[in-house]
């Protein structure tokens, strides 16, 4: 493992980071999502795959069922995680996993069983030399230079607020809510719906999802904003 570089992964539920340590961005950054296509909507003749991933998902999403293989930052679909990191190492990255160490991140309070998992598929399929797993939030603190806060954190599938001390988090001190972006989303849909305007679909919960990243905003005045939106 001299003198090669480790790959540094955030596996998040709604977006996959990767690059090499020590650059100051990731080489690739995509949603963590598998579409399959819906076959009654394709047309005879057309050029398609039977699977997407990532990206190429939200280009073609109105012919896709869409699947994402991470609840609540619980990988709950290993096949589809398989063929993500797949992806993210030959297609994005560019790489052979088997020789470069990795450093992976998993959100706060996973049960041990999901790290395990991680550790035997990257091990047993991919063939990964060597592997550490660390929590997204203390990584971000290390960006910050210091050693002691609160950081918190808020995903697409999980909100946490982790205290670190001399560099470590505490873990009896860690704050864990499985209410984070994609349940806004689906919040969002549903009010959506109760004025008449359906997305049911996977795909167009996709489009809920744009909307509330380009025109959502926290409300200074919730029950004035409320009353306006009732009247609107």
């Amino acid at each position: 493992m001299k003198n090669l570089n480790s790959i540094v992964m955030d596996n998040g539920s709604g977006t996959i980071k990767a690059g090499f340590a020590g650059d100051s961005q990731p080489c690739t950054v995509f949603p963590t999502t598998i579409g399959c296509l819906r076959h009654a909507s394709v047309s005879p003749g057309m050029n398609l795959k039977d699977q997407y991933i990532g990206s190429e998902v939200i280009e073609n999403k109105d012919i896709l069922s869409i699947h994402y293989p991470i609840e609540h930052g619980i990988v709950t679909n290993w096949d589809d995680m398989e063929k993500i990191w797949h992806h993210t190492f030959y297609n994005k990255l560019r790489i052979a996993p088997e020789e470069h160490p990795f450093l992976l991140t998993e959100a706060p309070l996973n049960p041990k069983a999901n790290r395990e998992k991680m550790a035997q598929v990257l091990f047993e399929h991919f063939n990964v030399p060597a592997l550490y797993v660390a929590i997204q939030p203390v990584l971000t603190f290390y960006a910050s230079g210091r050693i002691a806060g609160i950081v918190l954190e808020i995903g697409d599938g999980v909100s946490a607020t982790v205290p670190i001390f001399q560099g470590y988090a505490v873990p009896n001190a860690i704050s864990r809510l499985d209410l984070a972006g994609r349940d806004l989303t689906d919040w969002m849909a549903r009010l959506l719906a109760e004025r008449g305007y359906s997305f049911t679909s996977t795909a167009q919960r996709e489009i809920v999802r744009d909307m509330k990243e380009k025109l959502g905003y926290v409300a200074l005045d919730f029950q004035d904003e409320l009353s306006e939106a009732s009247h609107s």
